[in-house]
């Protein structure tokens, strides 16, 4: 047989592209953490610097050299520096002219300036391309590959060639390039690091509201109100027996909260005669934040289950189991065996077991990784509460 040489096949679809040279101005933390990540892909890196002689920690197989001279090196240039440094890129606009300029910085605030960095770097140096990325990876993730998280890339610039250049270098890093447009889109970019869970603010304060409400209703019905009524002191009912009441109370409304904007959305529309006009923005804000209420009620679910095992090892039931017994055995009384009892009582538990391997099952769906390998009619085979008819397995015969 014939032996097919492997040096006339290329290893990667960019293997071409990976000798080329790339420059990154700034010696930091994150430069030296992606100067690294490129390394090990097969670029060639040349760090910019004011004080090149002093710079220390960079990684092996890097040069480090002036702004202008390492400018000269590359037509892609990483900008890894924070904006209040950028003044010392306009004493290098005619080496800049017509370069890729990869602005990879944030802020320590949400809409800090007026415009975004990105922007303002292409209004300093107005002869460069400028793409905006690499600002959603932190230098942990580059040096440790923990990637999991924060593989995606969003990149916006208003010149669709540099931007494809950049996307090019993403890919060769092992990372998902998202393109959001042009550099307009770079405030939202530079935003997205800054904010902490904003869809889920409206599920959190909504579900804490539930279950205040719920647990003080609980606290007034079975622990005040015997007290005052009969003297009787309930108060060890609230580490486990009262939160074991407001979970599934409260799992449940925020699973009915998740199908009900739907069906508002539906009678509005047939209401309206049309499905292309806009919801209102507290109905659109709500549906946005279904999913967050369907996890939020999963996790509810999940506690009111663990809060459930433990009954049986608490002082409270096994007090009265055992007071029970003794109880029978000196009266010498014993309760008969009630097969109605029996039947709805194992009945309760399996509806309760089922009911929670469907909830499990609508969250698991929810997640992103298992959504996206299902197609659309599979995901709504899960979602839709009742089966349409079209899902429904034929019959056969009379």
């Amino acid at each position: 047989m014939e032996k097919i040489s492997t040096d006339a096949f290329p290893l990667t679809m960019h293997s071409s592209e990976k000798q080329e040279t790339i420059c990154i101005f700034g010696t930091g933390d994150f430069g030296r953490s992606l100067g690294l990540k490129m390394l090990q892909c097969g670029y060639s890196i040349v760090f910019g610097s004011r004080t090149p002689r002093m710079s220390s920690l960079l990684p092996n197989g890097a040069e480090v050299m002036s702004y202008s001279d390492a400018a000269q090196k590359s037509d892609i240039i990483i900008i890894a520096v924070h904006r209040e440094h950028y003044d010392f890129l306009t004493e290098l606009t005619e080496v800049l002219n017509g370069k890729i300029l990869v602005d990879v910085s944030n802020n320590l605030k949400i809409n800090q300036y007026p415009e975004s960095n990105a922007e303002y770097l292409a209004q300093l140096v107005p002869g460069t391309h400028v793409v905006k990325a690499f600002n959603t990876i932190s230098a942990w993730a580059l040096q440790s590959g923990a990637l999991d998280a924060s593989r995606q890339v969003f990149i916006c610039g208003n010149d669709s060639k540099a931007k494809q250049r950049v996307m090019d270098v993403v890919r060769s890093l092992g990372l998902t390039p998202l393109d959001k447009g042009s550099l307009v889109a770079a405030n939202e970019i530079e935003n997205y690091p800054l904010q902490l869970f904003p869809m889920w603010k409206f599920p959190f304060y909504l579900s804490a509201v539930l279950c205040v409400f719920f647990f003080f209703y609980c606290v007034i019905r079975e622990v005040i109100y015997p007290y005052v009524h009969e003297k009787r002191d309930r108060t060890f009912r609230l580490p486990i027996s009262i939160p074991n009441r407001v979970f599934p109370i409260a799992a449940l409304t925020l699973l009915a909260l998740v199908y009900l904007p739907g069906v508002i959305a539906a009678i509005l529309q047939l209401y309206r005669g049309t499905k292309y006009r806009r919801f209102p923005d507290w109905l659109d804000h709500w549906m946005l934040c279904r999913k967050q209420l369907g996890l939020i009620a999963l996790g509810f679910a999940f506690l009111h289950v663990l809060y459930t095992l433990v009954i049986p090892i608490r002082y409270y039931v096994r007090w009265t189991w055992n007071n029970r017994t003794v109880t029978q055995a000196i009266t010498k009384k014993e309760d008969p065996f009630s097969t109605t009892t029996s039947w709805l009582r194992d009945s309760y538990v399996a509806l309760g077991m089922l009911g929670f391997f469907l909830f499990v099952l609508l969250g698991i769906t929810s997640l992103p990784s298992v959504s996206n390998t299902v197609n659309w009619r599979e995901f709504r085979f899960v979602q839709t509460p009742s089966w349409p008819r079209d899902e429904l397995p034929h019959m056969k015969g009379s």
